[in-house]
């Protein structure tokens, strides 16, 4: 019985031997997708390259194989296939025929990560900081204070947290004024402005608004949700302009902002009209709640992913990997994006064409690039204030989340130049 046992150690040593890699398949045979990205960051993080197989099984991971790379999967519940190097070479070769639609991009570093952040508890969840504690990606909070003082250079990759850019406080005054998180909030960001030399919340936004567009402009990755990509840009437009009532500020608003603003300062919004009701939740027409409101509901609203070629159009392949291309909709401040209101060098990769809608969109400015994504939380279809957190145990294949997670690994990949 002994010799059989050690015979049969001897025969799972040696195959472990000839075995170059291990597969993290991204397709439905994965049991927890959002955990993959986890380990494939991890993997960085301990100073090994990864390639990201574009198109190849939902957008595999294929790593050279380790113990310690073998036991993290098993701890974390992944699905992995120890490969030898035949079939190494075989996925490969198919990978690299000029008629298939897949690529191989290699992740060679692990992004510094900062989520900007208000540090003071309010009664909703941010699903990026959400699926980054589940994935195990280590981040950092930053707010206004470490923005305005020039900590964003030492990040790669910035996600903008729900947040207002205009200093309206989220346009939660109609219905929260009254409410003890609210007055404690306007507070705290009123004492930040002061701290910071600014007379106003809105005039500090707007300067750590610059701060973020001038670290995308150096090379900076910046991703946003919900009502922080529509925000953004308004403060952007309204540079020098007071578009906020007096309720935020002290004073009313410039009667003649609108015709004011400036569309050149913008990422990605143009032509878009101001809605200037303090006690309206909406900040302008970029969003499109009336469409939605007569034409979806939870049970036809969907998105669809476009296909791109990921031997061409590598970006926007990364940005799009999944398991499934049609992906749920979901509401929040900001649902989707007007399409008519897009200016014409964005490119969107998501839309929900029943509505005229864009939902996932990207673009570049500078030396940087930015993603904006409508919604609030991918598994949790109207996401209200006071809502109890998504438990991302119930969705661990989530294709949702799993574009947020694409852009998180997106500054790893090796810079190369694109086909043209």
């Amino acid at each position: 019985m002994l010799r059989i046992r050690l015979t049969f150690l001897f025969i799972l040593i040696t195959a472990i031997s000839r075995a170059s890699s291990i597969l993290i398949p991204m397709d439905e045979e994965q049991k927890n997708h959002l955990k993959a990205y986890g380990i494939t960051f991890w993997t960085l993080k301990n100073g090994l390259e990864a390639d990201w197989l574009l198109n190849y099984r939902g957008g595999s991971f294929l790593i050279k194989y380790s113990q310690a790379l073998e036991s993290e999967c098993k701890i974390r519940g992944v699905s992995y296939d120890v490969v030898p190097d035949a079939k190494v070479n075989s996925i490969l070769n198919e990978i690299t025929d000029p008629s298939v639609n897949m690529e191989l991009v290699k992740l060679e570093k692990a992004p510094k990560v900062a989520v900007y952040s208000p540090k003071n508890k309010l009664p909703w969840d941010d699903a990026v900081t959400m699926v980054l504690t589940y994935a195990e990606i280590p981040y950092d909070i930053i707010y206004d204070d470490e923005v305005l003082k020039g900590d964003l250079p030492k990040y790669d990759w910035l996600h903008l947290h729900h947040e207002d850019f205009t200093g309206q406080y989220n346009r939660f005054w109609g219905n929260y004024k009254n409410s003890s998180w609210y007055i404690e909030d306007v507070k705290i960001q009123e004492e930040t402005a002061k701290r910071n030399g600014f007379k106003k919340v809105s005039t500090m936004k707007l300067s750590v608004a610059q701060s973020i567009r001038d670290f995308c402009a150096g090379g900076g990755f910046m991703f946003a949700m919900c009502s922080g990509p529509e925000t953004f840009d308004i403060s952007l437009a309204a540079n020098g302009l007071d578009i906020v009532e007096r309720m935020f500020d002290g004073d009313g608003s410039d009667p003649q902002a609108q015709a004011k603003l400036d569309f050149n300062q913008t990422f990605a919004f143009q032509n878009f009209k101001l809605d200037l009701n303090p006690a309206s939740n909406e900040f302008s027409n970029i969003d499109v709640p009336q469409s939605r409101d007569l034409s979806l509901n939870q049970s036809n609203d969907f998105f669809t992913l476009f296909d791109f070629s990921a031997k061409w159009d590598i970006v926007p392949a990364m940005l799009t990997q999944s398991h499934d291309k049609v992906i749920k909709g979901f509401m929040g401040q900001t649902t989707a994006f007007r399409k008519s209101l897009i200016k014409p060098h964005v490119l969107v990769m998501g839309e929900t064409k029943t509505a005229d809608e864009a939902r996932y969109i990207h673009g570049e400015f500078g030396k940087g690039q930015w993603t904006f994504y409508g919604g609030h939380d991918p598994e949790d279809y109207r996401h209200l204030v006071g809502d109890p957190p998504t438990d991302l145990n119930l969705h661990p294949n989530s294709p949702g989340y799993r574009l947020i997670l694409n852009n998180v690994l997106f500054p790893a990949a090796k810079k190369k130049k694109q086909k043209t």
